[in-house]
């Protein structure tokens, strides 16, 4: 392309009006920054080195001295709120809203703001119905983010379900786990209301929400053992293998008891030993232990834990193998007692430390929960526990 003379012409026009800009943008922000108080700035400082006392003194005294600035009271009463002191954050906010004469936008920024305050001091009512009244676009997702953890602590799972779905598709996350566990709550509560019909198809509306939400199919397992439908509900119950295996364990009583209730234990017996051999889950183990040692005696279940031993071993089960073998011996001999004290001391060492741990907040749990009870994250306890 041949070289046109005449932006020799244009780029020193260019120059000009970028140098031009750049000193306005300049003075707007030098007229800003000396507009703010001092206090402001000390108050920044303390944030920074994590002095939030002196933080909340230094923004206080900001906000005397610039009564008219909305952001000064929003990082003040946030201060408040993260402090735990709820109360002068609502009254901080209240004092806005009743005070001072607000732009719309303002008013609805305020909202916003004393909505998070009652949410954080649980009165969950007045939260709700100021986020709700949140109607423009810039609040909606934060205002829905907020009603949902209120539907969730109030179980509306109704509302939950309805938030949850309007969230997903204005913010692109997928909310499909928890609405699968929404349904499963409502299965639960019609359940207790002896509405099976409602129940049945709450558990179809979570399989439909999530398709691995073995939850779903545990309690339909559930509810077809208490028809006395042992055959149905072990085939619900084998479905979880192509959901998510690693819950076997949890269904492996109810399986083997559904067995038994036909008279096929040995099918059980044999079901579950193709699921340990398979996924090596000791809660599995554990089951297949108890079953073995109960109806083909403890030779065989010294066996299996023999087996187990050499393929993995562990303490837990070591003691299985101890317990096998005292049964085994006569207890009147050295041996069956020398047996009986390394089991002890096995169980000693071994103690009572089978936690399930929250892989979002770290809170341990003796059984397993489908809702982390500490931080009520969803599916967030694992399905087998750990020795600790």
């Amino acid at each position: 392309m041949e070289f046109e003379f005449w932006w020799l012409l244009v780029l020193p026009l260019f120059f000009s009006l970028g140098w031009l800009a750049a000193r306005v943008d300049l003075k707007q922000l030098l007229a800003e920054s000396t507009a703010l108080p001092a206090a402001y700035f000390k108050g920044l400082n303390f944030l920074i080195t994590n002095q939030q006392d002196k933080a909340i003194e230094a923004f206080s005294e900001a906000v005397q001295a610039n009564t008219e600035s909305l952001e000064l009271h929003f990082a003040l009463g946030s201060l408040f709120r993260k402090r735990g002191e709820v109360d002068r954050a609502i009254h901080l906010h209240l004092h806005l809203l009743e005070k001072k004469a607000l732009e719309p936008q303002q008013k609805l920024a305020v909202t916003a703001e004393l909505a998070q305050d009652y949410l954080k001091a649980g009165l969950l009512d007045r939260a709700e119905e100021l986020f709700e009244s949140l109607d423009d676009n810039r609040y909606r997702q934060p205002a829905l983010r907020a009603l949902l953890e209120i539907y969730v602590r109030e179980r509306e799972w109704l509302r939950a379900i309805k938030a949850a779905t309007e969230l997903e598709r204005l913010s692109g996350v997928p909310f499909r786990i928890e609405v699968a566990h929404y349904h499963c709550e409502l299965a639960v509560q019609f359940q207790l209301a002896n509405d099976l019909t409602a129940a049945q198809s709450s558990l179809t509306d979570a399989l439909h929400a999530n398709k691995n939400c073995v939850r779903a199919n545990v309690l339909l397992g559930d509810m077809l053992v208490e028809d006395k439908a042992h055959k149905a509900a072990i085939a619900t119950w084998k479905r979880i293998e192509y959901q998510k295996p690693e819950y076997l364990g949890l269904i492996a009583p109810k399986l083997l008891h559904s067995f038994q209730s036909l008279d096929q234990t040995k099918e059980g017996l044999n079901l579950l030993q193709g699921y340990l051999q398979t996924y090596q889950l000791p809660s599995m183990l554990k089951v297949l232990f108890d079953a073995t040692l109960a109806e083909q005696g403890a030779d065989q279940a010294a066996k299996l834990a023999r087996n187990e031993l050499i393929k993995k071993p562990s303490l837990s089960t070591l003691d299985q193998l101890l317990q096998a073998r005292a049964i085994l011996e006569d207890s009147k001999t050295q041996k069956s007692q020398d047996t009986q004290l390394m089991q002890q001391a096995v169980r000693h060492a071994i103690g009572n430390r089978t936690t399930y741990h929250c892989e979002q907040c770290g809170f341990k749990a003796k059984y397993h929960h489908w809702q982390c009870p500490a931080c009520n994250a969803w599916e967030s306890l694992p399905a087998e526990p750990t020795n600790v």
